[in-house]
């Protein structure tokens, strides 16, 4: 028996596995919900029929599919594997969400993911779910074939990277400038296979869309995932969407034990930037100010909700983009363009200048929005990989919603602190 207390990852596969886990522990554990998108599902299904005889799921109802990375579809050939997913979900039942629904990520939020829950997606940035206290973790087609097929799945029980935030966040200064930080301070490889746990007043203060930010990002440290734990915050999230029954507090241990800490004070903390080509290439804003871009972007899984889009809409509100830049908003979800339309949001974005696409996976990934030769992007994306965004030649700068929209006004990195409001 492990006389020591247990985090929330241990915790949650401590449970779901019928046994008493630590760190380090082989599990094998059933799988609460999991899905893929039209980047991964096809050669999911391929693996389902080639290497496992089948093409039944073992759950209809805890399997989804989802038409986000390249939405709407831009050519033959990916209308080709929208078309393969259709038929692969009407022969098994299972939900599909169709182009302009939304990212998967949002989507499963919205609809699937809850506290203690074990969610595996076709994706690297599932981590992202960990926001409302559930174990979620990204994985190849090959694997998440087997887990459609079985309902289960083996790991290793990860450490723990406890990040301890407290304090006040200034003014424009969101969880992404947070996440960013902490990467920059940790590195890419900060975190490898762990579990990053974001705990403290900040993280009791912020959203559950803030929090989800900075899950979404845990990937981009190394971490096996990233989780918060699960509070009335949560709870009030969950009953938004209609799955209040579904809500059951977690949080770790005061005894637990911990691989690693970092301990960050909210309040000195400030707009950060992560620079080409590497995500845990971060400077503060203060350093790049001035800095010309052609192409501002709001959205993705980890900028795309609404909390990120009224804060946009707040900067530029009675203002127009500059006329050197493109400012281009992918809202999360369908969800979330309907409440922001609601809002006066959208009507904001558009008179502002700004081009508002279906929802989507968008500018991310580079399939629909790409960038030209030498063009630099600022964007609240979480990847700036060259040939992210459809090009090697071109550079992407990762921010905040706020730092996006205030730079978008100038043509120019900005810091919103300090940008004409």
């Amino acid at each position: 028996m492990n006389s020591d207390g247990m985090t929330m990852a241990e915790k949650i596969l401590g449970r779901s596995s019928g046994r008493d886990v630590s760190a380090g522990a082989l599990i094998i554990t059933p799988v609460s919900f999991v899905f893929s998108h039209d980047g991964t599902m096809p050669l999911a299904i391929e693996q389902m029929e080639n290497a496992l005889g089948t093409r039944k799921v073992f759950d209809r109802g805890r399997v989804a599919g989802i038409c986000d990375h390249a939405s709407p579809s831009p050519s033959e050939d990916v209308s080709n594997v929208h078309s393969f997913m259709r038929t692969f979900a009407r022969e098994n039942g299972i939900d599909f969400y169709e182009n302009g629904d939304g990212v998967c990520h949002q989507i499963v939020v919205e609809r699937y993911a809850a506290p203690w829950k074990v969610v595996v997606g076709a994706d690297s940035h599932t981590c992202t779910h960990g926001g409302l206290g559930a174990f979620a973790t990204g994985m190849g087609s090959t694997d998440t074939a087997a887990v459609m097929v079985y309902g289960k799945t083996w790991m290793k029980v990860p450490e723990t990277f406890r990040v301890n935030i407290d304090g006040r966040l200034p003014d424009m200064v969101p969880s992404k400038d947070v996440v960013l930080h902490v990467i920059g301070e940790i590195g890419a490889d900060g975190a490898p296979y762990m579990s990053m746990e974001f705990v403290g007043s900040t993280v009791d203060n912020m959203s559950v869309e803030s929090r989800l930010t900075m899950t979404n990002m845990a990937i981009e440290a190394g971490a096996k995932t990233g989780i918060c734990a699960a509070d009335e915050k949560a709870r009030l999230f969950l009953e938004k969407y209609g799955r209040a029954g579904e809500y059951e507090e977690i949080k770790s241990d005061g005894n637990a034990v911990y691989a690693d800490e970092i301990n960050v004070d909210a309040a000195a903390v400030e707009p950060m930037i992560a620079c080409p080509h590497r995500v845990d290439n971060v400077k503060p804003v203060s350093e790049l100010e001035g800095l010309e871009v052609d192409q501002v972007c709001i959205g993705s899984c980890t900028n795309g909700r609404l909390e990120d889009l009224r804060t946009a809409a707040m900067i530029l509100k009675n203002k127009r983009v500059s006329k050197d830049i493109r400012l281009i908003v992918y809202p999360a979800s369908r969800s979330v363009l309907i409440e922001a339309t609601k809002e006066g949001i959208i009507e904001t974005l558009l008179k502002a200048g700004a081009a508002v696409c279906a929802p989507g996976c968008g500018f991310c990934i580079g399939r629909t929005v790409a960038l030209g030769d030498g063009e630099k992007a600022l964007s609240t994306q979480n990847r700036n990989f060259k040939g992210r965004m459809g090009n090697n030649k071109a550079e992407i700068y990762l921010c905040s919603p706020a730092t996006a929209a205030a730079s978008a006004v100038e043509g120019k990195v900005t810091d919103p602190r300090t940008a004409k409001q």
